[in-house]
């Protein structure tokens, strides 16, 4: 995305305008000056149009003046506009032009609000993105050009901050989006771990042997029945004068089939999305590496396809993780905690000041919280609440669920610690972050359930069907907060 200031609405070369409506006021939003450019027609026009200014409302106007840009999109503000709107507006108003429009002035970033500029730019490269890799009519688009009308002096700064984090959650919303055939475990970490490279994190990748070696049970109980391996993805990210350290692991199931419990037809046809937790780390890290953010940060993620094949583990199997834990396998489809184990188990051997687990892990967490929402639970209160206001400030939303100790009960096994199913229909994602806690030992530790809003059945601003890229944006506040 090209990011460039111009003086106003006539001396735009844009092909097309995005300007805001408050309800009932009728006046484009901005300064009277872009007002006066547009002219005494808009009223008319949006009167006619029955635009009223409610949040996600649009319309789309020609400009009969034959100055500046041709067509004007005019986008409802709403009454209670905050900056995650303002980014919701930018992003419908991105939707209703056609992609070969290229080239779009705004006066959005106008509205005062801190972060203004940041979030119309995000929202207008969020709304860009699509997923054609496979379409065989699909056209390489040119990169977005945004004119800001009347914009702030740091406007090569602000692009930039906007394009670290719009290119990660592309990023994100690729690897999501990416059919199960081509993103095998070791692949998918290669492909990963080649962007980290170029951001300047180092990395690590264990495979075959080293699993075995560094006794990652779950990883090979999970993809034993696949004929693509597991794999356990290691990034670092390491800016001098860090003082916290941030430990990141993501579930990274590229593919599942639920295993000998084997998935219905209807839960199965979106499971390429299961590596969401794994995408949303990755993507997270290396935005913070081109942010600059003082955090260090240390990402585990957790690859492996969940298939019925004949080495496939078995329910009543038991499986023993490195940190000396027996889990018996209660439902092979109740894999996600399995190899998220061996990863926390590692997060846990080190010095981080906080572990964040991020997975598309429970169904019950979506049907608590809606397809939007996503699910933090932790033993303590506060940093829940850190997560919490993280994902606030981030725009994404999320609510905390509680972690009784009294529901432990349900993961009780008669032949091992513990069990990976949990043994009442109710609670399943509280059920799944209490196993989880088995293998954190004491460490400061959070878990985010993104099983709803990391995979979206429909498109709305600037969310597409597919992939969200949901938490990376979060994880970047979070680390942001870290560094003081």
């Amino acid at each position: 995305m090209q990011v460039r200031n111009v003086r106003s609405f006539s001396a735009a070369k844009a092909d097309a305008v995005i300007v805001g409506m408050y309800p009932r006021t009728r006046a484009a939003a901005g300064t009277a000056a872009v007002t006066k450019a547009l002219g005494g027609w808009v009223g008319g026009a949006l009167e006619a149009a029955g635009f009223e200014g409610e949040s996600g409302q649009t319309t789309t106007l020609p400009n009969p003046t034959g100055s500046g840009p041709q067509t004007v999109v005019v986008v409802g503000l709403g009454s209670d506009l905050d900056v995650e709107s303002l980014r919701q507006a930018a992003g419908y108003g991105r939707r209703v032009l056609p992609d070969r429009v290229r080239t779009i002035a705004t006066t959005l970033h106008r509205i005062d609000l801190d972060g203004a500029a940041t979030a119309v730019l995000e929202g207008l490269a969020f709304a860009d993105y699509v997923f054609e890799t496979y379409k065989s009519k699909s056209e390489t688009r040119a990169d977005l050009t945004v004119e800001l009308i009347g914009g702030p002096s740091d406007v090569e700064t602000l692009a930039q901050a906007a394009a670290a984090v719009s290119d990660m959650v592309w990023f994100a919303r690729d690897l999501v989006n990416e059919p199960p055939k081509g993103k095998p475990p070791l692949e998918l970490a290669e492909r990963v771990a080649n962007v980290a490279a170029g951001a300047g994190l180092s990395h690590e990748i264990w495979s075959g042997d080293e699993l075995h070696e560094n006794k990652m049970a779950g990883l090979l109980a999970v993809g034993g029945g696949s004929d693509r391996p597991p794999c356990m993805l290691r990034l670092e990210y390491s800016p001098r004068g860090a003082k916290q350290h941030l430990v990141l692991v993501g579930k990274g199931i590229v593919f599942d089939s639920g295993g000998i419990n084997i998935k219905s037809t209807e839960f199965m046809a979106t499971m390429k999305s299961d590596m969401a937790g794994a995408a949303t780390v990755a993507a997270g890290v290396i935005a913070m590496a081109r942010l600059g953010v003082k955090t260090k940060v240390t990402a585990y993620l957790a690859l492996a396809e969940n298939m019925p094949g004949g080495g496939a583990q078995r329910p009543s199997d038991i499986i023993t993780y490195r940190n000396g834990t027996t889990v018996e396998v209660g439902n092979t489809d109740a894999e996600g905690r399995l190899v998220l184990a061996d990863a926390l188990c590692l997060a846990a051997e080190g010095d981080a000041d906080l572990i964040v687990d991020v997975a598309t892990l429970t169904g019950a967490t979506k049907v608590a919280l809606g397809p939007k929402i996503a699910g933090i639970y932790a033993r303590d209160a506060d940093l829940a609440e850190r997560v919490l206001h993280a994902a606030d400030s981030a725009g994404e939303r999320a609510w905390t669920l509680p972690m009784p100790t009294d529901y432990r009960k349900w993961n009780e096994s008669n032949v091992a610690d513990v069990k990976n199913s949990f043994g009442t229909r109710y609670g399943g994602g509280i059920g799944a972050a209490l196993f989880l806690e088995e293998f954190v030992s004491d460490k400061p530790w959070v878990h985010i359930d993104i099983a709803g809003p990391a995979f979206v059945d429909d498109t709305e601003h600037y969310i597409l069907k597919g992939g969200t890229g949901y938490g990376v944006r979060t994880l970047i506040e979070l680390a942001s907060s870290m560094a003081g």
